[in-house]
């Protein structure tokens, strides 16, 4: 009786340090919010802008689709700066959103899909900002986990609405600081208001950071009365890759999924047009292109437009029949890529380009950093301020890593991990009897032809393989993050859709 008591007790204290361990690793020590203070001068006004699955290639000076336009997030990049080399750590909404407010890795804060609550534990990063006097909005989509839209810690004002929300009004769609309200008008406007009647309304003897988290442009896609059919003219250019014939060595899995709810054969299990889908999401981004230049406008209206550091990103990618896939997750480019622009003049020179690689990570830290403030210790991610000013860091990522968790919700897609240099990336599956991937991305940028099996690059293979599980390893990352199931699942195949891939010949032996 006794050894079962002592076991017990054995059991409960590796629990509970193992929570200590993992809280140890997620803030500073005593859960502390005071930041070393490093600027020299007044804190800076920050607007942080978050679209919704807006692939990194859909802004009109980019000229990848006809329909795209995009003028004043051009205006950003032409008079600021563009980010070309913008990632995301994991391709899914509330594991990038807990990522941006964290600048974490999502095996690090654990919120590795959409279903499930954020650890109560976590800091975001506008409560260091809330301690030094800031005024703090969050304004639009939360969904950093499912945690429905009451106001959560480090917003002085709030205005959110439950999951993913409505584009068109809704009896009580909105939260207002607590409170539910109707949305009487298109989400992109009425966030956008919102947003406007904080600035309207601030303390302007104290500093402010507007987070603006748009819905758009989520699927599914309804454009504003405004901008419906502005893009039907155009001609959509279908993706190389959504034709398998040229596509070499894809693994089985992602074969399958052509025909299932994340691929082309069967769309949502649909009879959807890809082209006309892609059409309806470009005319539901003209108005979160609009918004960006509404709030441009009201600081220029109030002499803050050069002081104010604005940062625009999408929370992940999203293909549009790269690899005959629909969505994101993937460690494709088009799934783990996105937009990124910064505009201070005071900081940032007209027409830079930074070329380093950036991501979702990295946005507290440097946010944090515009306040004068150094981020903590713990964070995974770095500021990239220096490199908006142009200048060089003595030491900056030069490669990064890329995580993907299975869901039961949508069982299509395997875990995964990636490693993605200037030249090659490595993308490692987990719990699949499949084959791995490696692409030259210098060669091969739209990630044509697996190299995995080719024994000129055994050696890069090898070596990627040890820089992933090393970045893992020094990340805390040696697990697999754990869930109750919830909901249905997304799992059907098209019965006129084409059959199961075959097993290749490698994996086939005689007796």
């Amino acid at each position: 009786m006794k050894a079962k008591y002592f076991t017990l007790a054995l059991f409960l204290l590796s629990s509970v340090t193992q929570v200590i361990a993992q809280n140890a690793i997620l803030s500073q020590p005593m859960g502390s919010l005071k930041l070393l203070n490093i600027g020299n001068g007044k804190p800076r006004n920050i607007v942080f802008i978050l679209a919704d699955d807006h692939r990194y290639d859909a802004l009109g000076f980019l000229k990848t689709q006809d329909f795209i336009e995009t003028p004043n997030l051009d205006r950003m990049a032409r008079e600021g700066a563009y980010l070309p080399n913008a990632f995301v750590n994991n391709s899914l909404c509330s594991p990038s959103r807990a990522s941006i407010l964290t600048g974490l890795y999502s095996h690090k804060h654990t919120v590795v899909d959409n279903e499930h609550k954020v650890p109560a534990n976590l800091i975001f990063f506008p409560q260091y900002l809330q301690q030094i006097g800031y005024q703090t909005a969050m304004v639009g989509k939360w969904h950093a986990g499912n945690d429905g839209d009451q106001p959560q810690r480090g917003f002085t004002y709030w205005v959110s609405f439950k999951g993913q929300g409505s584009y068109l009004p809704e009896k009580n769609g909105l939260n207002v600081n607590g409170k539910h309200v109707p949305q009487k008008g298109y989400i992109t406007d009425e966030l956008t208001d919102y947003a406007l009647n904080f600035l309207s309304h601030r303390q302007k003897d104290k500093p402010f950071m507007l987070y603006l988290a748009h819905k758009g442009v989520h699927a599914d896609f309804i454009p504003a009365e405004r901008d419906k059919g502005r893009a039907q003219k155009f001609e959509f250019k279908p993706p190389y890759t959504m034709n398998p014939k040229n596509v070499e060595g894809a693994p089985m899995w992602v074969q399958n999924q052509r025909n299932s709810w994340h691929g082309v054969d069967f769309p949502y299990h649909s009879t959807l047009d890809i082209g006309a889908y892609y059409k309806r999401y470009a005319e539901t981004l003209y108005s979160v292109d609009a918004s960006v230049g509404k709030v441009m406008d009201y600081l220029k209206k109030e002499g803050l437009l050069e002081s104010t550091l604005i940062i625009y990103m999408g929370d992940n990618g999203f293909q549009f029949g790269e690899h005959g896939l629909i969505d994101k997750r993937t460690a494709y480019e088009a799934s783990m890529r996105v937009p990124m622009l910064a505009y201070c003049p005071e900081l940032i020179k007209p027409g830079t380009v930074v070329k380093e690689v950036v991501a979702n990570i990295d946005i507290a830290p440097t946010l944090l950093d515009a306040a004068g403030l150094k981020a903590p210790q713990y964070m995974d991610g770095m500021s990239y301020l220096p490199l908006l000013e142009g200048k060089k860091p003595a030491t900056w990522r030069t490669g990064f890593l890329y995580e993907y968790y299975w869901e039961r919700s949508f069982p299509q897609t395997p875990t995964m991990h990636a490693l993605r240099n200037d030249q090659y990336k490595y993308i490692h599956y987990y719990g699949i009897w499949d084959t791995d991937e490696l692409y030259d991305l210098q060669a091969d940028p739209m990630e044509t032809k697996n190299l995995i099996r080719n024994s000129k690059y055994a050696t890069v293979v090898k070596s990627m393989n040890q820089q992933l599980f090393k970045a893992l390893d020094d990340s805390q990352g040696m697990y697999l993050p754990l869930h109750t199931d919830v909901g249905g699942q997304s799992n059907f195949r098209s019965k006129k859709g084409p059959a199961e891939a075959k097993f290749p010949a490698y994996l086939i032996k005689d007796k």
